[in-house]
């Protein structure tokens, strides 16, 4: 009797303890509480931290996060409005803002991730096929920063005017989507662009292009420095030639200048005496005979003349 005493006093204890523990629950800092009868939600999300009580066996308790959650999407082919089909990839980050109403509409996390590939991936779907390609690659009509090596090329390129951006695109996706996620107990934090590329056939296009406008950027750094060559050569003969004609020109001042001093010399031993005139009369027509005569040649002569006065002489006549 004994035994069996003790043996319901551990049994009743054993309940207690288990009933106390099915009676209460401790909601931690990064959670919160909605709490359920039979399926049903009852009364209002708990989310002060601490112990609270429920219904054993009848009330249970569902656990939702409060943090920031993330979502990544897959990346899908998008068409554009100006009909350049590129790959987008974005991601975001979303809370249970109301976790009654995330439990009633979504039940759970796994419900709420599989919402949001179908509303994020609309909407941007959306925006995207709204806006030309432009107007998701830039941000703003900056003039965009240009390296030295491709400025031949900037030059010949428009940047078209945008008017929105990606910016405000990201804005319109995020707005739009908020207010559907907001029916749903979800607050849409944040939304942005992970990477948008062209497809494949349409990538190759742009290689392509992106090669032809180098061949392009090259031919013209080839005329130009042709055309350097040519200018620097140029100027190398026209300095040349103005070197030669200043050497020509002093050469002549030089030998004229010689050919004066020697004629005064000349003049001067002419003028000295008959002897001195006479034996230059003589010595300019030996020399005029020696660039006159070779050996082979013939000359008809008078004898009065004075060219053969000295041939005379000489021959003793």
């Amino acid at each position: 009797m004994q035994n069996k005493k003790w043996m319901m006093v551990g049994i009743t204890f054993l309940i207690l303890i288990i009933v106390l523990f099915a009676s209460t629950y401790i909601v931690n800092e990064k959670e919160q509480i909605v709490i359920t009868r039979f399926g049903k939600p009852i009364g209002e999300p708990i989310t002060t931290p601490g112990i609270h009580l429920k219904v054993p066996f009848v009330e249970t308790v569902n656990r939702f996060d409060k943090r920031f959650l993330e979502w990544d999407g897959d990346p899908n082919q998008v068409p554009t409005r100006d009909k350049r089909f590129i790959w987008v990839d974005t991601y975001a980050r979303w809370r249970i803002s109301d976790p009654l109403l995330f439990f009633q509409r979504l039940r759970n996390e796994r419900g709420a991730q599989s919402r949001l590939d179908d509303i994020l991936d609309g909407e941007t779907r959306n925006a995207i096929a709204s806006h030309d390609l432009v107007e998701l690659i830039r941000t703003s009509n900056r003039t965009p920063q240009v390296n030295k090596e491709d400025s031949v090329s900037a030059t010949d390129v428009e940047f078209p005017e945008i008017k929105f951006g990606r910016e405000k695109i990201t804005e319109s996706i995020i707005k739009a989507a908020a207010s559907r996620l907001s029916e749903l107990g979800i607050e849409l934090l944040d939304l942005r662009f992970k990477r948008i590329n062209y497809v494949d056939e349409v990538q190759q296009k742009i290689y392509e292009r992106m090669i032809s406008e180098r061949r392009r950027i090259a031919e013209q750094y080839r005329s130009e420095g042709q055309g350097e060559a040519s200018k620097i050569l140029g100027d190398k003969e026209r300095e040349l030639k103005r070197i030669e004609s200043e050497a020509y020109r002093t050469a002549q001042e030089i030998k004229g200048k010689a050919d004066g001093q020697a004629a005064a010399i000349y003049a001067r031993a002419y003028n000295r005496n008959a002897d001195s005139r006479e034996f230059y009369r003589f010595l300019k027509t030996m020399e005029t005979y020696q660039t006159t005569l070779g050996g082979k040649d013939w000359l008809i002569l008078s004898t009065k003349g004075d060219f053969f006065k000295y041939l005379g002489r000489l021959s003793g006549k």
